[in-house]
């Protein structure tokens, strides 16, 4: 490897280290130590013992020892016994040997400078545009004469000690390996690795005079055929159906060789599955050329017709959205592979591949992370821009998230939509962003599919070897604009002109073997005509293609179905009492030697206090006890959120902290080992994206995400608007998060009252999610043990309350959990009047219900009834008529809620109440509203303010008669 130290030298002037080297020869201890040991090695190399120099004993050319007389070296050393060389006897002292011995240290330091140079910014230099565009001068550093070599100095021989695989070279030889080595069509960018073996590791692949890039001949041949295979199709499908949008991969057809290998080379180094995911741009292309999706079927799509059969229904999708899964054999190895369905939001789908990756490895105990591999591909200007990509990097060191590295392969069209990289990101390559986690990067020029094919090999065997990202970097370009629609001369004139005017991939690659005669003329047209041939074979069976299955419940999700119907009674949720007795210890048992923290340990007493009473039950106690009984039968549960482990409120303690010596204690652990609670990231859009990829592949595991306050899953929009409401539709991809979001109106200000319930509401339609607001651990403890105890999934949002944490009213019993107990659905007035009585029917729904039966309560209202709505969809529209029909003298039906009237649930409850109403054949027809005005904000955050306007929407919601004044003075 040759010598280095501890010194980064790359950005040094070489004068300064000139400077240093003198001081050092002047004054070991006036240098820096580091720097002392640098130029010990050196010295100590050039000087060394005598049988270690090569050409020895030296010529009258060595520029050790030119010049000098013959008396003045050190006789060559006698074997001693044994046959091991003497010592040698030190350099005779004297002025000329000291001056030579100077000059070949100096040498060797500015050879070396300009080695490690080369390491760090050769990349620079390489030739990666296809279109010669980009302006890539060779950086000043890259050349000898910065590092003090003169032109005559180019020829001489300098001492290396093995770097580059020499013991000595001419600079002109040095310069020549490394143009070679790091400045050809592959620039490595790793010197900003920390890790020493990891920086060895690449420098040993890509450093030296025999590592070029090599193929067989019929490699060779493979890689052409795939590209050729890449270009035809997409000219195919531009004859076909001219004008239709593809988002071709035309111009970046070496990444189809490049994924090939990735899975060749990833399956015989002990990857059994491979978890993909990319935009929108070549899907069509890798969906049939390496995903081995039928022609036929993509055909049958582009003619109108659906991936999915006639009698599953759901929306569809347009083509270039969809995903597949198929297995690929290489040499006898089968990987299995999975596209993720994906919508257009750029990079979306990277956090959600990731969670898959994640749920696979545990599925398979790889806790190695070597058998399932995530390959992530991307845009140049999306990988640049998207902060979702820096959150997904982010993961890949992190306990719970890290999937032992991910390959990221970047398609760099030069081009976003219609911005020029000059005008999309502030840092010289799109993929600097990856720097941030150590990530070795490989620029790779897009016309030399060898090269990009190597590149993915390397990268495949750095992931294998140290379980980290990785990333791919391919220079190419877009033959068309964004879409095959677009003009792309509006905006990009002078690349578009190069483009023109540059031949495909496949004539530049072929132009290449033909002159290495591994290929003629007549090879590469047989194989286009034969590839052709098969495209018009399946063109034609698209035409009465079908789809005869859906794929959506095999593998994983089999014994699961598509629901009949979600609405009616729960299922059996309730426990056993052995089950919670065979808990008790675990919930309130501190292990020997552990050092509890005092308060903790007085939670646990009153935890006692509830198992020993069977009464008083809190919201934490029953969380923890659906959680360990879901264990007990055998399931996984995985809790993530920014402060899951302790709880936001402190109220749920499932890891605990030795006061000591900080190590964790997690107690439902000892129930099972799938008991997973993480701290995760500050990230929510990344973190959320990443459970509902783990909740997809893992449906016999509860995944809950906990938004640490409910307003901030705002971050995560895109992941609820797109996959968590819409996935099954779309893509037949049944999914069974649950989101936690804290919700409740206490006076603490806009942005930490309301989980924007509204909002899930509204993308509520044809049963896609659940959203409930319960208001008993009971009620609680059941809806968590429903999401795995039914055979269907369907996501879970729940708005999970603050004050009623602790409330004393908010309890539960022991009987609400075992016997014939469920979820609610909706929860009945335990002080009701008697149903003749009742004249005013009161429907709310959260911790609201609260407030309203103590106010009732206080006020001696006899004719009032409170229903809670627990589950808000699908909404209870058979109960609730069931109550109406009870209650036959009702004359005001009227929806409470806390929050502002253009928010909660009233413009979504409005029309259903009313329609239970007509159905429950009710006095009155409508019902009215009891809440806070419209407003811009959610909340106040002034504390007589929220006091005024809750005490005011409590009155208007239980008719008292002082309404209109405070409702007035609140407003």
């Amino acid at each position: 490897m040759g010598f280095e130290g501890e010194i980064e030298l790359a950005g040094v002037s070489p004068s300064f280290v000139e400077g240093l080297y003198k001081k050092w020869q002047a004054d070991k201890a006036d240098v820096d130590p580091a720097w002392a040991r640098y130029f010990d090695e050196i010295a100590a190399a050039i000087t060394g013992p005598s049988w270690a120099r090569p050409n020895w004993p030296p010529s009258e050319t060595d520029p050790l020892t030119a010049g000098l007389d013959p008396t003045q070296m050190a006789p060559a050393p006698k074997p001693a016994k044994g046959g091991k060389p003497a010592a040698p006897a030190a350099p005779a002292a004297g002025p000329a040997n000291e001056a030579a011995i100077a000059a070949a240290t100096l040498d060797s330091i500015r050879a070396m400078m300009l080695i490690r140079t080369y390491r760090v910014r050769g990349h620079l230099a390489a030739t990666l545009d296809p279109l010669g565009l980009a302006r890539r001068d060779v950086p000043a550093d890259l050349e000898p004469s910065y590092h003090g070599f003169t032109d005559q100095d180019l020829d001489r021989p300098i001492f290396l000690g093995g770097t580059l695989g020499f013991e000595r070279a001419t600079v002109r030889e040095i310069v020549a390996v490394l143009r070679r080595n790091y400045c050809g069509s592959v620039g490595l960018e790793y010197m900003h690795i920390g890790d020493v073996e990891e920086r060895r590791f690449l420098q040993e692949r890509m450093e030296g005079r025999d590592k070029d890039i090599q193929f067989t001949p019929e490699g060779k041949k493979a890689i052409l055929s795939k590209v050729i295979q890449g270009e035809q199709y997409e000219k195919f499908l531009g004859r076909k159906y001219v004008g239709t949008k593809r988002f071709g991969l035309d111009g970046g057809e070496s990444a189809l060789p490049a994924l090939e290998a990735v899975i060749k080379y990833g399956g015989l180094a002990g990857v059994n599955e491979i978890v993909l995911g990319m935009p929108h741009r070549g899907r069509l292309n890798v969906l049939v050329n390496v995903m081995g999706k039928p022609y036929r079927a993509v055909f049958s799509e582009f003619a109108g017709g659906s991936a999915n059969p006639e009698d599953v229904g759901g929306s569809g999708d347009v083509k270039y959205h969809l995903g597949t899964s198929t297995d690929r054999e290489f040499e006898g190895v089968k990987v299995h592979m999975s596209l993720s369905a994906n919508p257009s939001h750029l990079e979306a789908v990277d956090p959600v591949v990731l969670g898959k990756a994640r749920a696979k490895q545990t599925k398979l105990k790889d806790n190695e992370r070597h058998k399932v591999l995530p390959i992530l591909m991307h845009g140049d200007a999306a990988f640049a821009g998207q902060g979702i990509v820096a959150e997904c990097l982010g993961f890949s060191g992190l306990r719970g998230y890290n999937t032992g590295g991910t390959i990221h392969f970047i398609v760099n069209n030069q081009v976003g939509f219609t911005t020029s990289p000059q005008f999309a990101r502030s840092s010289p390559y799109p993929s600097d962003v990856a720097k941030t986690v150590q990530a070795p990067i490989l620029h790779v020029n897009g016309d030399d599919p060898e090269a990009v094919t190597f590149a993915s090999k390397l990268a495949t065997d750095f992931r294998q070897a140290f379980k980290r990202d990785v990333v791919i970097d391919m220079w190419c370009y877009r033959r068309f604009g964004h879409n095959e629609g677009d003009e792309p001369g509006f905006t990009q004139p002078l690349m578009y002109e190069a483009i023109r005017k540059h031949p495909p991939v496949s004539a530049v690659y072929g132009a290449r073997l033909k002159e290495e005669g591994v290929v003629d003329q007549a090879w590469i047209e047989a194989e286009e005509a034969r590839y052709v041939a098969e495209l018009e074979q399946e063109f034609e069976a698209g035409k009465s293609y079908r789809p005869n299955k859906a794929d959506w419940f095999e593998g994983a999700w089999a014994g699961l179905s598509a629901p009949v119907s979600v609405v009616g009674p729960s299922g059996t949720t309730a426990v056993k009492q052995d089950q919670i007795d065979a808990l008790v210890p675990i919930l309130t048992g501190v292990p020997d030697g552990f050092t509890i923290h005092k308060t903790l340990a007085r939670v646990l007493d009153a935890k006692k206090k509830m198992f020993e009473t069977g009464e008083g039950f809190d919201w934490a106690t029953a969380e923890a006890l659906a959680f360990g009984t879901l264990l007990q039968e055998g399931y996984g549960v995985r809790l993530s959120g920014q402060d899951s482990g302790r709880g936001t409120f402190s109220q749920r303690h499932a890891a605990w902290t030795d006061q000591k010596d900080g190590h964790k204690y997690i107690p439902l652990s000892e129930v099972d080992r799938k008991f997973q609670v993480l701290d995760s990231p500050l990230s929510e859009f990344g973190v959320l994206g990443f459970e509902y990829g783990y909740a997809g592949a893992d449906p016999k595991t509860l995944v809950l995400w906990e938004a640490q306050f409910g307003d901030f899953a705002n971050g995560a929009q895109v992941i609820i608007d797109q996959f968590i409401a819409a996935s099954e539709a779309k893509w037949l991809r049944a999914n069974g998060l649950v989101m936690l979001l804290p919700h409740g109106y206490e006076g603490q200000g806009p942005e930490h009252s309301s989980a924007r319930l509204e909002r899930y509401l509204q993308l509520c339609a044809e049963d896609n999610i659940q959203v409930a607001n319960c208001t008993t651990p009971a009620n609680y403890f059941h809806i968590l043990r429903r999401q795995m105890t039914r055979d269907f999934r369907k996501p879970l949002i729940i708005m999970t309350p603050k004050s009623l944490l602790r409330h004393k009213a908010a309890v539960s019993s022991l009987a609400d959990l075992t016997g014939d107990s469920r979820f609610h659905r909706v929860l009945f007035d335990p002080k009701a009047p008697a149903e003749a009585e009742v004249r005013r029917l009161v429907l709310c729904s959260g911790k609201v219900a609260y407030d309203l039966m103590e106010a009732r309560d206080e006020a001696g209202l006899g004719d009032v009834a409170i229903l809670r709505v627990e589950q808000i969809y699908p909404f209870p529209s058979d109960v609730i008529v069931e109550r109406l029909r009870a209650y036959p003298n009702v004359e005001t039906v009227v929806w409470a809620q806390e929050e502002p009237k253009n928010a909660g649930s009233w413009f979504f409850v409005e029309s259903l109440i009313e329609e239970c109403l007509g159905e429950a054949g009710a006095k009155t027809k409508r019902p009215v509203y009891a809440g806070r005005k419209a407003s811009a904000a959610t909340a106040t955050g002034l504390a007589k303010r929220h006091a005024a306007e809750q005490q005011a929407l409590i009155a208007a919601a239980l008719g008292l008669t002082d309404a209109a004044p405070q409702l007035a003075k609140a407003s």
